[in-house]
């Protein structure tokens, strides 16, 4: 397992729980685990978000997360925080279709008036204000807990983590079964590969001589601003329609964001001061919160594929060399069910019981489905 995340570390629970009892190892080239995305990550469970193929992963998600196993997370994970999408005259189309297509994953998500939104959120300028959409049953997630759940369960289960461990390259182990990998710590030798490196997946699967799937790392950026409201923090997040702000209450203070997609190299993101600045514009253009000053402001990095959805399962032109990669903004939301699903693909070629009920797209998930007809081929 490369990459010590939350896709890695999800997958690795999983893997290790397998009937089959594999040994697992992770290897993460940072000194702790979590450092570039995870632990930056806005961390909202919303079901009417993400690629289709990559919804069903969070409808599969949901029993972990409301009744997560107490032998590896003690604490509950989720806190109900609503979700307002709010939209001005000239987002009138928009918000129709994301209430269309958000009905169809969350019945739950209705349309209120302004006034209403106003109740809820009492910053918004709802003078501004055409249409709102509720999702009522969105939650906040505890992303430390649930990190630190599939960690515990990782090495609860005996598999071990490697930290300061880069991989440098990897190539096919005599007679062709499993590989060496070469780390900053020595070779190792294992029988598969799980690529979970974000957003150096594709710079892993180079240096394994693996075809890279096109994965384009996008800098988002974040700050904490002081809130003047007494009872702010049981307030909903509130979005923009097209996304071009958000605000999520955070105890005292607004977690506040431009909603940036800008295209970087794989790298420790750092927030940009024009973004901070861009943001601050539009959500005091947008509420009264009449932001002057940051506490403090931070950026990472989503990793998506060209189409927008994510990367799992094994290559079908290396089957040895598994993805799990692309998570983009949903990550977290979806990483029970994405881990399981690595683990059943890598080792049981199918969809485990996990999944019974649910449409899979795996067609959308493959890794191949970038490469022309045939290249597995060859």
């Amino acid at each position: 397992m490369v990459g010590g995340g939350i896709a890695g570390v999800s997958a690795a629970a999983a893997l290790v729980a397998n009937p089959s009892g594999p040994t697992v190892m992770l290897l993460e080239a940072e000194g702790q685990l979590a450092h570039h995305t995870t632990g930056r990550s806005a961390a909202q469970l919303i079901e009417n978000y993400g690629a289709n193929p990559v919804r069903p992963l969070t409808t599969a998600s949901l029993p972990y997360f409301r009744e997560p196993p107490a032998q590896w997370c003690p604490t509950p994970l989720l806190r109900r925080q609503p979700v307002l999408t709010v939209g001005r005259p000239d987002q009138d189309d928009v918000i129709e279709q994301q209430l269309r297509t958000g009905r169809a994953a969350n019945p739950a998500i209705a349309e209120i008036t302004p006034a209403e939104a106003g109740e809820l959120f009492p910053p918004l300028r709802t003078e501004r204000l055409s249409r709102v959409l509720i999702e009522p049953d969105s939650s906040d997630i505890d992303v430390s807990a649930l990190h630190q759940a599939f960690v515990r369960a990782f090495v609860g289960q005996g598999g071990t983590i490697e930290t300061l461990t880069r991989v440098d390259a990897a190539r096919p182990a005599p007679g062709g079964a499993g590989w060496i990998v070469e780390t900053t710590r020595g070779e190792r030798e294992v029988d598969l590969v799980v690529n979970a490196a974000g957003a150096w997946g594709d710079v892993v699967a180079s240096r394994a001589e693996v075809d890279p799937v096109g994965l384009v790392p996008k800098r988002r950026t974040a700050f904490m601003v002081a809130s003047r409201w007494d009872g702010s923090a049981g307030w909903p997040m509130a979005a923009d329609a097209e996304l071009h702000w958000y605000l999520k209450p955070d105890g005292p203070q607004f977690l506040c964001s431009p909603a940036d997609e800008t295209p970087s190299e794989p790298t420790d993101a750092k927030p940009e001061e024009i973004d901070v600045a861009m943001a601050i514009d539009r959500i005091n253009e947008a509420t009264t919160l009449e932001i002057r000053s940051v506490r403090s402001s931070w950026a990472g990095l989503r990793t998506f594929a060209p189409d927008g959805s994510m990367v799992i399962g094994p290559d079908p032109a290396v089957p040895s060399f598994v993805w799990c990669v692309g998570q983009g903004g949903t990550g977290i939301q979806t990483s029970p069910g994405a881990g399981q699903l690595v683990a059943d693909l890598a080792l049981d070629g199918r969809p485990g019981p996990t999944f019974d009920g649910l449409e899979l797209d795996l067609a959308g998930l493959a890794p191949d489905r970038f490469r022309p007809a045939g290249a597995a081929a060859d």
